[in-house]
């Protein structure tokens, strides 16, 4: 079993591949474009985020060029707490990649139920075809399974990594199980501290960027992990998860371990 084979993006019925992307880092185009043939098609895109944006930009007009629109999955953040400032923010976003409508407009951050003046206008855009989901991501675990209830949304980004893994408790089980949320995690490597040596309990090495995701994706309720390069280079590290599989139950333990010492510190 590998990580290679696209999923159902909850009830959406999107088929994305189980690593995502984000424009934040500044990768190269050629990155996500490499990302996107090897099967990653969630591509997250910023609103607020310009200068950091403009590869991704790049390689969906490039993608689009080239007639695989249908197969690329974008996904917007949109931070503006105002349904205006998302409206205007949406529009300006379309006309930047080149495209007719968005898969999922994500509101973010939010501790709380988003504002009904934020959501209904999310929504109306939902029904003009603007976009066609709509999500949510934030920190307060408790929020998604009230917000579950609630029907209104389609996605959830959750946090979700070996140090912070609160979600297994509070958020994952009480999805409904037909019809449920699709869930994308994100700060895998928990903004890179995973990573550094100097943070790691005596005789442990640190873990790799493709560990900490193959930590999230096997999870079996997780259907997109997202991923942040900053160049090509740690694009094709990141890649090589799609060949690996589930971590095995000694891999497990020890992730787990790390993430204990890391908490507690």
């Amino acid at each position: 079993m590998n990580f290679n084979n696209p999923v159902s993006l909850g009830k959406t019925g999107l088929k994305v591949g189980r690593l995502g992307v984000s424009a934040s880092y500044r990768a190269p185009a050629e990155a996500f474009e490499e990302a996107f043939e090897r099967g990653c098609n969630y591509f997250l895109w910023n609103t607020f985020i310009r200068g950091r944006s403009k590869e991704m930009k790049k390689a969906v007009r490039n993608i689009v060029k080239n007639g695989h629109r249908d197969k690329l999955v974008i996904a917007m953040h949109s931070y503006g707490h105002d349904p205006f400032i998302n409206r205007y923010y949406m529009y300006k976003s379309l006309k930047a990649l080149g495209v007719d409508c968005i898969d999922v407009m994500l509101l973010g951050y939010y501790s709380n139920k988003p504002g009904k003046n934020v959501l209904n206008g999310a929504l109306k855009l939902k029904e003009k075809g603007i976009t066609r989901f709509v999500g949510v991501t934030g920190h307060n675990r408790k929020l998604f399974p009230r917000l579950d209830e609630q029907g209104d949304l389609d996605v959830f980004h959750v946090r979700y990594n070996a140090v912070n893994r609160g979600a297994e408790t509070d958020v994952f089980p009480h999805l409904k199980e037909k019809k449920r949320m699709g869930v994308v995690a994100f700060t895998a490597t928990r903004w890179g501290q995973l990573l550094k040596q100097k943070r790691m309990p005596e005789g442990e090495r640190a873990l790799t960027a493709a560990e900490c995701y193959r930590f999230v994706l096997s999870n079996p309720h997780v259907d997109v992990c997202m991923s942040g390069p900053s160049t090509l280079k740690q694009m094709r590290e990141n890649l090589t998860v799609l060949d690996q599989g589930p971590l095995s139950e000694e891999e497990m333990m020890r992730i787990k371990k790390i993430g204990d010492f890391l908490y507690k510190k």
